[in-house]
């Protein structure tokens, strides 16, 4: 039980108690090992003592307290004592300090996305370290999302935090004048939380909650800060019509359902409302670009009442116009499922040939399987979902390939 309460809190709070250690204490390293010493206690103290009030202030408290001890003792032991010391004497000062550059917001986990995002680090290296303090991921669901080995992924953590330091990398948002150049890979990382929730890496809930809403808070804070920029509209709007559906993806029993599946009346239309009125003004700026064109087929989507209404050509019309932004094997992915849906599956499936980047993708051997069922091609379609079940790295989604390639099974002739 406490075990569970602990997890729960690690994925709820998790980001948002490491982001207020890395600023009292400037050290990435030093903040993730203080939260899971916190953790440990936790597990200890909680069955012995009940379920403080707020678990995450406890965690945060603890590990605060961990952290000022650690660096006392270095202050009495260690011959570069006077710098220790004076780490401890700007704590304080640092805990109340550091307003956000004219937006007049505090929020130590956006500060944490720039510290993540900053121009000194590896492009790869800031989507990690955010996925790693955003999002709370091991080094081994980071690997799985990179598609590389686990200890290179834990290397270019461990090079990133190193970097960190060594560049004096400051816990703050940048200016107006510098917020423009940083934009791009803020709202990237910014989207990739919102991925990691929306369709979980690995474990055993295909959509995590917490990271979606985190995602779209940190997305109206970005908003808050550039109102006039047509793409922070777009992500935002992107984001809130995508969580929309999120209640209808998983049924009563905890399996995967698809969008033909889903029951449309369980979709949340304040958010997409909010939505479509977000994607309505950033349009109005005249300013395309790859988030607003991903928002608009959302919102196509979003405006089905019924599978059968979805405006497949021009939803397969838009990812042609994307691929123009953003020429990635996930789109040319995208934008080959939706074509198989608007014009056929078998130019669907012409289409997803020869994706060899995306040949670890359990989505591509998905997308295959299901243009092969549905032009009855069942033991290619088998083979497909098979191949799909042994790349998925989530459990709810290994369940759906499986159960999908059963069903099929069982209605082919006996051999």
């Amino acid at each position: 039980m406490v075990v569970r309460v602990v997890d729960e809190v690690c994925r709820r709070e998790g980001g948002k108690v490491l982001a207020g250690l890395i600023r009292r204490f400037g050290d990435i390293g030093l903040a993730e090992d203080l939260l899971q010493d916190a953790y440990a206690r936790a597990l200890e103290r909680w069955p012995r003592d009940g379920l403080p009030d707020n678990p995450a202030g406890w965690l945060s408290t603890v590990a605060r307290n961990r952290g000022l001890d650690i660096l006392r003792r270095a202050a009495r032991t260690l011959d570069d004592s006077a710098e220790v010391l004076a780490r401890l004497e700007a704590l304080p000062a640092l805990e109340a300090s550091e307003p956000l550059h004219e937006a007049g917001l505090e929020d130590d986990r956006l500060r944490l996305i720039f510290v993540c995002c900053h121009p000194a680090l590896h492009p790869r290296a800031q989507s990690a370290l955010a996925l790693r303090t955003l999002c709370g991921l091991s080094t081994r669901e980071i690997a799985r999302a990179f598609c590389e080995s686990e200890a290179t992924t834990a290397q270019r953590l461990v090079r990133a935090k190193r970097k960190i330091i060594e560049a004096k990398i400051p816990f703050v948002i940048p200016t107006a004048t510098d917020l423009p150049g940083r934009l791009a890979i803020v709202l990237q990382v910014i989207y990739l939380v919102f991925n990691e929730g929306y369709g979980a890496t690995g474990g055993s809930r295909l959509v995590r909650t917490d990271l979606c809403r985190e995602a779209i808070r940190l997305g109206r804070l970005m908003q808050h800060l550039m109102p006039g920029d047509a793409e922070v509209g777009g992500l935002l709007a992107l984001m809130l019509l995508t969580h929309a559906r999120s209640a209808a993806r998983v049924s009563d029993l905890g399996e995967l359902l698809t969008l033909e599946e889903q029951d449309r009346s369980r979709w949340d239309r304040g958010a997409i409302a909010e939505g479509l009125a977000v994607l309505d003004a950033a349009l109005a700026l005249r300013r395309p670009g790859p988030y607003q064109l991903q928002a608009a087929i959302a919102a196509l989507h979003a405006r089905a009442g019924r599978a059968a209404d979805t405006d497949w050509p021009q939803i397969a019309a838009l990812y042609r116009a994307l691929q123009r932004y953003l020429p990635t094997p996930v789109v040319q992915m995208n934008a080959a499922v939706a074509l198989g849906m608007a014009e056929g599956p078998r130019q669907g499936l012409g289409a997803l040939k020869h994706m060899a980047a995306m040949e670890t993708s359990h989505y591509l051997h998905a997308a295959r399987a299901e243009f092969h069922r549905r032009l009855g091609e069942l033991p290619e379609a088998c083979a497909a979902y098979a191949r799909a079940a042994q790349l998925a790295g989530n459990e709810v989604e290994r369940a759906w390939l499986q159960a999908r390639r059963a069903n099929i099974l069982s209605s082919l002739p006996a051999a």
